[in-house]
């Protein structure tokens, strides 16, 4: 089964190349079934989130009716992104496949080391200038509702 959720993967990432996209694909299946998928819509939507892992997740989500994938894996056409391994670790995704290699990716100018870079420096010598914390009486109201409220689903 792996060869062939990794195949339905490529074959997207083909398909999203000659839909406008970005050159990758990913595949989520539960239970050796193919239950969402997702292409790399970034240019055709102007939407820097719109990577194929993500929207994988969120098709895989919608129609699970859940957040939780744990259970679940993922086929991508590249490794994937620092932005989409953390949507995989937010959805529980536990075992990740993956073709081409962030190296590869560089080669044709998808390149991420930038944002592994950034994560590595001082927030001081970060590219994104000034993370500033603004300091609210109110910020923690909604925090506090949401620790008192009886129904809350923690994620």
């Amino acid at each position: 089964m792996i060869e062939e959720f990794m195949t339905l993967a490529i074959d997207l990432s083909e398909r999203s190349v000659e839909a406008g996209g970005g050159p990758f694909g990913a595949v989520i299946a539960k239970d050796n079934q193919v239950i969402a998928e997702g292409t790399n819509r970034v240019t055709p939507d102007n939407d820097p989130t719109a990577h194929a892992e993500v929207l994988a997740i969120r098709n895989a989500c919608t129609l699970l009716n859940t957040f939780d994938l744990d259970g679940c894996e993922i086929y991508a056409s590249c490794e994937p992104c620092p932005m989409c391994l953390g949507a995989i670790y937010w959805s529980r995704i536990r075992r990740v496949y993956y073709a081409n290699t962030r190296e590869d990716a560089a080669r044709i100018r998808f390149s991420d080391e930038d944002i592994y870079d950034e994560f590595s420096r001082p927030p001081n010598e970060r590219r994104i200038v000034s993370l500033v914390r603004v300091p609210s009486d109110r910020a923690g109201d909604a925090f506090e509702r949401w620790i008192r409220k009886p129904d809350s689903t923690p994620y």
